[in-house]
């Protein structure tokens, strides 16, 4: 695929920024209880890295690896590739993904953590397409949203094109037929 990198959407100081303010937010939010944040891999890895720094309550990490296929207006069928270690039985659980597209994805993983037995899940993610959106994602809460942008594709800070573009430390516009 040809394509090439834009604009500098974020830079990564105000990514930092961001992830210190949803630290404080998400740590306040725990009331002190412990959290298992739950990444989706692979591009929350350095979204979740730079939020742990700021969280102030207990943290337990665990990773999951999804795929998911959708068909038409389905809500799609989630296959898991890599499941939680952790036991989120009885447990504060904090999703986090790097992007909500379409959240097909994610509506699907807070059912399979409830089922799993979660006491509550939480979804956090570093950025947010609203006009991506499935008729799916209104009834999914997301409680921590970095930034809103546009339906356009970005690369950059875990964010890929092809495994390429993840080890940028901004968040950059992809054009990919250019």
């Amino acid at each position: 695929m040809s394509g090439r990198l834009g604009e500098t959407l974020l830079t990564e100081k105000q990514i930092v920024t961001r992830c210190k303010e949803l630290g404080a937010k998400i740590s306040k939010d725990a009331n002190g209880e412990p959290l298992i944040v739950v990444g989706l891999l692979n591009g929350c890895v350095p979204f979740v890295a730079e939020l742990i720094k700021h969280l102030s309550v207990t943290t337990y990490i665990d990773f999951i690896r999804v795929k998911s296929y959708y068909s038409g207006t389905s809500s799609g069928e989630l296959k898991i590739i890599n499941d939680l270690e952790l036991d989120v039985k009885g447990k504060n659980v904090l999703l986090v993904d790097d992007i909500i597209d379409s959240g097909k994805t994610m509506v699907n993983l807070v059912r399979f953590l409830k089922i799993k037995g979660a006491k509550n899940v939480r979804v956090c993610a570093l950025l947010n397409k609203p006009t991506a959106h499935s008729e799916e994602v209104d009834n999914l809460t997301l409680d921590y949203i970095g930034f809103d942008i546009e339906n356009t594709w970005v690369v950059g800070f875990g964010l890929d094109c092809n495994e390429l573009y993840r080890n940028l430390p901004y968040i950059a516009v992809y054009y990919p037929n250019e």
